[in-house]
């Protein structure tokens, strides 16, 4: 068993990814339906830097941007935060595309990420796909590094994936 423990809560809104994201990261398979929040709190552990951290996964069912970011910022407010853009692989889907268009909406660009993580005072900006795993290692890898790099003087040993 790993030394280090650390947990890993991941907020945002509904159906963006996040269960998919947990699941595919623990048990290394895609749901290829849709089930709201039905990941169970989780152990996974992960080797980062040399370094073998147990991470405590905790999935939740909030959303609204003006809800989760203060509430962080208020109840844990020096925890690190991912911005994580999931389900990079619809960005150049047809019929993604084109379902967002008829909302006059489109793919948030890599760039409006990495604004919105710099707006949010995130730690960092990472793009996944659960579906394809593309980035799916490397996205638990920075949260794991953001909470090995918490503030030693504060009481916090978790990391908020957004």
């Amino acid at each position: 068993m790993a030394a280090i423990r650390k947990k890993l809560v991941i907020v945002g809104d509904g159906a963006c990814g996040k269960t998919c994201l947990l699941i595919v990261f623990s048990k290394d398979q895609f749901p290829e339906v849709y089930v709201p929040t039905v990941f169970e709190n989780y152990v996974a552990d992960i080797e980062v830097d040399g370094k073998q951290v147990e991470l405590a996964l905790w999935d939740t069912a909030e959303n609204i941007p003006e809800k989760w970011t203060p509430e962080v910022k208020h109840f844990c407010p020096n925890v690190p935060i991912i911005l994580v853009g999931n389900k990079k692989d619809l960005r150049n889907d047809d019929h993604t595309r084109r379902e967002l268009a008829k909302m006059k909406q489109e793919p948030v660009k890599s760039e409006e990420g990495r604004d919105m993580a710099g707006r949010i005072a995130a730690f960092g900006y990472m793009e996944c796909s659960a579906k394809t795993k593309d980035g799916v290692r490397e996205v638990f890898e920075m949260a794991t590094r953001a909470a090995l790099q918490a503030r030693r003087g504060k009481k916090s040993n978790k990391c908020v994936l957004l």
